[in-house]
């Protein structure tokens, strides 16, 4: 590509000035004030809800759920997957109503077109159907290619329960950041056990509990990984994010954008690459990095799979804000998870033996399920605390009772009833 095609205006970076901005911007400490939720669903037929939904009958439905008036950031994935991502809120039941207000607008505008909306992980009807088309998820697309079809699936058929934590204060302590970067790899292991919501029928991933977890480990060799945790987070978190691959280089021209190949952004900023790299190029690098915890500033939880009924989504929010902004809470979740560390072992999540349990056992597995109960039982004491209103707390206790003291996840009773969840309001339900 010519050198003029850096957008006009922008600055180049260099090595150093790169590292430092990473580290400026992954980890803002303070006291913990903020919380968030990006809720990702499947669109499906109220019909024929084992059927594809026809492309121009998804972009009717997200041009009318575009039209609403709504609070929370509405957006659509490559497969069609509709995502509506909360502002900042300053508390649980702030955060939580007013993603229920905006569901509850969306759901009314696709029941109008004979639509729902399904939370499921991994969507098990069709191979993965690109939707949009952009020069982002082109570029995406042939760089996933090449390491095979796990970036199709993941682009098009998977949906998640996304939460976003404040990254707690500089000094050590439960709400230090850097123990919340510790608990959030530990506790995210437990949490994908949970609340597994994919099962595998066929394929690589048959038997597993969450196969959306199974394809997000396989996207590519280090741009889904966890940074070394032994290591302080900030310079951990800038030395990964810079020696990982550029996925794509932007063009403002018009053109299809570049794909390099075995291009890390460290090697752009040393000269590397078509051009040189400018702030912009390092903004965007970092959207493209897709570990299981995304420090962005906060922390993002990202491991958690879409869950089912209408108001399943909560429950997750709830257990994982309960344990990470409840002192009492954190201390409890930190002890009963810092004990899997062994079973993690050294490889990064999620690719290591504890993650790669949670996936497939959920919480058939004994050691998942003991920290589990703690960590459940620890949010269900810390709710009052954090100001949960009562359905929450209950919505909380009936998911322990039914899931977590008996070793199961939404998985299971899927396996066992597949007809029995989710439930959408024309009582039909797709096959898996």
């Amino acid at each position: 590509m010519p050198q003029e095609s850096r957008p006009r205006g922008a600055p180049a970076l260099c090595e150093s000035e790169t590292e430092e901005l990473v580290r400026g911007i992954c980890f803002k400490t303070g006291p913990p004030r903020y919380l968030g939720a990006e809720l990702e669903w499947l669109v499906y037929d109220a019909e024929a809800p084992d059927d594809p939904v026809p492309p121009g009958r998804l972009e009717a439905a997200h041009a009318a759920a575009r039209a609403l008036p709504l609070r929370s950031r509405l957006t659509f994935e490559p497969g069609g997957q509709l995502e509506l991502s909360s502002r900042p809120a300053r508390s649980l039941t702030e955060c939580l109503d007013g993603l229920q207000a905006d569901l509850t607008a969306v759901r009314a505008a696709l029941r109008d077109r004979g639509l729902y909306l399904c939370g499921l992980g991994q969507d098990p009807r069709q191979a993965p159907r690109r939707l949009l088309r952009e020069p982002r998820y082109d570029a995406m697309e042939r760089f996933f290619d090449r390491t095979g079809p796990a970036g199709r699936a993941m682009m098009c058929s998977s949906a998640s329960v996304q939460v976003c934590v404040d990254a707690g204060y500089e000094e050590p302590g439960p709400l230090g950041h850097g123990r919340r970067w510790l608990l959030a790899h530990l506790l995210g292991a437990v949490l994908v056990a949970a609340f597994a919501n994919s099962p595998g029928t066929q394929g690589p991933y048959a038997g597993w509990r969450s196969a959306r977890q199974g394809v997000w480990s396989d996207l590519d060799g280090r741009r889904t990984l966890a940074p070394p945790l032994d290591a302080e987070p900030r310079a951990a978190w800038a030395r990964h994010a810079l020696d990982t691959d550029v996925m794509c280089v932007r063009q403002d021209d018009g053109h299809a954008w570049e794909v390099p190949e075995g291009l890390t952004f460290r090697a752009w900023a040393r000269g590397g690459g078509s051009r040189p790299p400018t702030r912009e190029d390092l903004d965007y690098h970092l959207t493209t990095l897709f570990p299981p915890v995304r420090p962005r500033g906060h922390l993002e939880l990202r491991m958690i799979d879409a869950q089912p009924g209408d108001d399943g989504w909560q429950v997750p929010v709830a257990v994982t804000a309960a344990l990470f902004d409840d002192p009492e809470a954190a201390e409890t979740a930190y002890r009963a998870v810092k004990v899997l560390a062994d079973s993690a072992g050294t490889p990064a999540a999620p690719r290591n033996p504890l993650w790669r349990a949670a996936a497939v056992h959920g919480l058939s597995d004994p050691e998942l399920r003991a920290a589990a109960e703690v960590c459940f039982l620890a949010a269900l004491d810390a709710l009052p605390r954090i100001g949960a209103r009562p359905g929450v707390r209950a919505a909380v206790a009936e998911f322990h009772e039914r899931h977590v003291a008996r070793g199961r996840c939404p998985a299971d009773d899927r396996a066992a009833a597949p007809a029995a969840a989710p439930a959408h309001p024309y009582g039909k339900e797709p096959r898996t």
